[in-house]
């Protein structure tokens, strides 16, 4: 039997989420969105409320939070606050959740545990992506070559969100790039290693309080207790970790679609041309009743892919849908939000162009649109 039906424990997760979104987030995102900086002050209320680890288990400091679907709806709830702050605690997840995948009881112990501070989390960054290899995540340049009891690794990382900020990261890089995917390997690497250089902070569309930079490796030496998983295993691990935070994607974007969404049926029900409401206007009323649908329909998918994942079954391919959908809901979303405001939708003084600014990158980041339906014609074939 199917059921929709939430337990007491994922509402009243969700409902905490969804009042510090409220109260600590909305007030504060145009102003940091305008400055392009680190919003400081709600990270540190973020941790000390547990959104940083109430994910991880219980033994490393967390909160034992573990089922997918909750985390879902904390994300959704964190994204209509604002997608930034949500990036944020998003990108440290993308970090941390390898590390509860592959990592050795010692690395869980050392690494997770600093996740899990209340008072100054560890902020993670997971680095993958380079300038020859973004879509393409299997073609990355990036070399490791052991040397007794460190690996070397040298080369370049780009778009790396939390790089600017990061205290952990995750870095992937090759041990042997004639055996492309099988040949990546993952690495913990904390901020002060020497030769680890961290670069410039990008100037980015949308989300702007969130940091994205790049990062150089020249010479770095990182021990070899500090692999992730064995040599070759970090396209693995870095597949299987997309499967669960590409639903994390799938619900921001969904949350970011639903704050655009009440903002723009609000407006519609004051809003007043020729005569009456423009809600009552068949070309209004149809955008919005189309706008709940797609929102809802982005939400069960979401729900779906997180259900799978959190029953230990493959989900590869709902994963994707569920990202690829709310993604592509989100952008339409909020574009029409703008479209009901008109010219004030184009305004800075009014959130949906932000919330539109803020949408695009969820048709890319993670696996663009076009990789997950790549994913996704893939997984059909197969069967």
């Amino acid at each position: 039997m199917i059921g929709f039906e939430l337990t007491d424990e994922q509402r009243e997760m969700r409902e905490m989420a969804r009042r510090f979104a409220q109260k600590e987030i909305r007030p504060i995102a145009a102003e940091y969105d305008e400055r392009e900086e680190t919003p400081w002050d709600a990270v540190k209320k973020a941790a000390a409320a547990g959104f940083f680890s109430y994910y991880l288990p219980k033994r490393y400091g967390g909160g034992d939070v573990t089922d997918k679907l909750t985390q879902a709806l904390v994300h959704e709830e964190l994204a209509w606050g604002c997608a930034a702050a949500r990036s944020i605690i998003g990108a440290t997840a993308l970090a941390a959740i390898p590390i509860v995948l592959a990592g050795t009881d010692d690395q869980k112990f050392k690494f997770l545990s600093e996740f899990s501070y209340d008072a100054k989390p560890a902020i993670g960054a997971f680095a993958l992506t380079e300038p020859s290899a973004g879509s393409d995540a299997a073609s990355l340049a990036t070399e490791a070559w052991r040397d007794g009891r460190h690996y070397i690794l040298n080369g370049y990382k780009h778009f790396i969100s939390n790089a600017p900020i990061a205290d952990i990261f995750v870095i992937f890089a090759t041990v042997n790039i004639s055996r492309g995917h099988k040949g990546i390997t993952a690495f913990i690497v904390e901020k002060d290693t020497p030769g680890l250089i961290i670069g410039k902070k990008e100037k980015k569309r949308g989300l702007r309080a969130s940091p994205t930079g790049t990062l150089a490796f020249e010479d770095m030496a990182v021990p070899v207790e500090n692999r992730l998983g064995e040599e070759g295993e970090g396209f693995k691990i870095a597949m299987q970790t997309f499967d669960i935070t590409r639903t994390h994607i799938a619900a921001a974007a969904v949350g970011i679609a639903r704050a655009a969404y009440e903002y723009a049926l609000q407006y519609a029900q004051e809003r007043v041309q020729f005569g009456k409401p423009i809600i009552q206007h068949q070309a209004i009323a149809f955008m919005l009743a189309d706008m709940a649908t797609q929102i809802d329909a982005a939400r069960l998918l979401t729900w779906r892919a997180a259900q799978l994942a959190e029953q230990g079954r493959p989900c590869t391919q709902e994963a994707s849908m569920a990202k690829l959908f709310a993604a592509d809901t989100a952008m339409k979303v909020t574009t029409d939000a703008v479209q009901v405001l008109g010219g004030y939708g184009f305004m800075r003084d009014y959130p949906v162009e932000k919330w539109m600014r803020d949408a695009k990158i969820m048709q890319i980041y993670e696996g663009t649109a076009q990789i997950q339906r790549l994913i996704i014609a893939r997984q059909i074939a197969k069967g």
